[in-house]
């Protein structure tokens, strides 16, 4: 069965950080794209961040460029998401996602790209 689970959400102040974890089974997360979007009440979700399948290639959305890191390691199955300088904004479900239709060496800037994801972790931002 392929699963994306995510993990490493929690409750932190502003200015705090929190990294969270994307571990895949059932499939090599080599062989796809991979992102995390996010979904806060009331708004849209929002492609945060997405790397190709080498790493090498990263997108940020404006609102964490600079506060965010994506990386994965391939050998791990693993993907992962560095957030820094957290915010009260940044306060949402997280996915974690992996393009399935899309090259590899894609990277997303619509959630609408990606073809799988996981059951989400809260991150909550206290001001």
């Amino acid at each position: 069965q392929v699963q994306l689970v995510e993990s490493g959400g929690g409750l932190v102040q502003a200015g705090g950080s929190l990294r969270l974890s994307c571990a895949a089974s059932g499939w090599t997360l080599s062989d796809n794209a991979m992102g995390w979007f996010r979904q806060a009440p009331g708004k849209k979700r929002e492609v945060v961040a997405a790397v190709d399948w080498s790493g090498n290639n990263e997108y940020y959305a404006d609102s964490v460029k600079g506060r965010f890191t994506i990386s994965r390691d391939n050998t791990k199955n693993t993907m992962y998401l560095q957030m820094t300088s957290l915010k009260p904004d940044d306060t949402a479900v997280y996915y974690c996602a992996a393009v399935t239709t899309l090259s590899p060496s894609a990277t997303p800037h619509s959630w609408t790209d990606f073809g799988s994801w996981g059951q989400g972790t809260q991150v909550t931002v206290s001001s």
